[in-house]
C-alpha cells in the first residue's frame, strides 16, 4: 500500500513547518503538560523557548499573560499548571495508559435533556463529552461502547439521561473516523522515528499527544485490523523516555 511513506512525507514537513511556527505561549504549555510534576523553573521555559526562536523577553511576556489569564501559577521563580489545566493534563495521561474493561457488548447512550442552556454550557458540555470519549450521532444524542472506566462530570449528569443499551447494527463507523485516525497514527510513527534534534522532537511529541488525545479507545472487537493504537503508544513512550532525559541534560547545561 504506497499510501503510508507518503503520508509519513506530509506528516514529517507539517511539523517541520509547526517547528518553525511555534508560539511562546504554546512551547510553555507543551512543556509543563509534558512535565511530572507539571512545573518548570522560569529559566528552563526561556531554554525551551530557545530551541524554536523565542526571545527570552518574548516567553517572559507570554509567563506573565499566562499568569493573569489563570492558566498558570507563578512561586519561587517557576511556574505550575492552574487546576483547569491539570485535568488537561490529567486527560492526556490517560490516553497513554488507558483505563479500559472487557466489553461485554453495551453501549452508553447520553441524550441530552436539559432545556434552554446557554451557548458557553453548550460549549463545555461538548467538551465533557468529548473527554468521556463519546461521539454524537446526531444532535443532542451522544454514545460509545462501555468500556472505559472513568467517572461522569456532574454538570454533563445534568443536563442528560443516561441509557444502556445494544444496537441492531454496530454504529461505529458513523461515529468515527477510523481509517483517518490510523493513517495519521501511522505517519506519526515514522516521524518519530525521522524526528532530529530537541526543537523537532519537541514538536512531534506534542502531536503525539494531541492524537492520542483522539483515539475513542475502542475495545478490540470493533476496532479494523492492524489498528495501531498500540503499537503508536509502545513507540512513543521509547521516544519520550529517550527525549526527556536529553532534554534534561540541554536545561541544565
Amino acid at each position: 500500500m504506497r499510501y503510508r511513506p507518503i503520508l509519513a512525507s506530509v506528516t514529517y514537513h507539517r511539523h517541520v513547518t509547526e517547528e518553525r511556527n511555534l508560539s511562546a505561549r504554546s512551547a510553555v504549555l507543551s512543556a509543563l503538560l509534558g512535565s511530572h510534576p507539571p512545573r518548570l523553573p522560569a529559566r528552563h521555559l526561556v531554554r525551551i523557548g530557545g530551541l524554536f526562536g523565542i526571545a527570552e523577553g518574548t516567553v517572559r511576556v507570554a509567563l506573565s499573560r499566562m499568569v493573569a489569564a489563570g492558566d498558570l501559577l507563578q512561586s519561587d521563580g517557576g511556574y505550575a499548571l492552574s487546576a483547569r489545566l491539570l485535568e488537561r493534563q490529567a486527560r492526556q495521561d490517560e490516553s497513554r495508559d488507558p483505563h479500559t474493561r472487557p466489553w461485554d457488548g453495551r453501549w452508553e447512550v447520553a441524550v441530552v435533556t436539559a432545556e434552554r442552556r446557554a451557548p458557553a454550557d453548550r460549549a463545555a458540555f461538548r467538551h465533557a463529552m468529548g473527554a468521556l470519549r463519546l461521539a454524537e450521532l446526531r444532535e443532542g444524542t451522544w454514545m460509545r461502547p462501555a468500556n472505559l472506566l472513568r467517572e461522569w462530570p456532574e454538570a454533563v449528569l445534568k443536563q442528560c439521561t443516561l441509557i444502556d443499551g445494544r444496537p441492531r447494527e454496530d454504529p461505529t463507523a458513523l461515529l468515527w473516523d477510523l481509517d483517518g485516525w490510523a493513517m495519521q497514527a501511522r505517519g506519526l510513527e515514522r516521524a518519530l522515528d525521522r524526528a532530529e534534534g530537541l526543537a523537532e522532537g519537541f514538536v512531534v511529541s506534542a502531536a503525539v499527544l494531541r492524537h492520542l488525545l483522539r483515539d475513542p479507545l475502542l475495545p478490540p472487537e470493533l476496532l479494523p485490523g492492524g489498528w495501531p493504537g498500540a503499537e503508536l503508544r509502545e513507540r512513543y513512550d521509547a521516544f519520550d523516555l529517550a527525549y526527556r532525559q536529553t532534554l534534561l541534560r540541554h536545561l541544565r547545561d
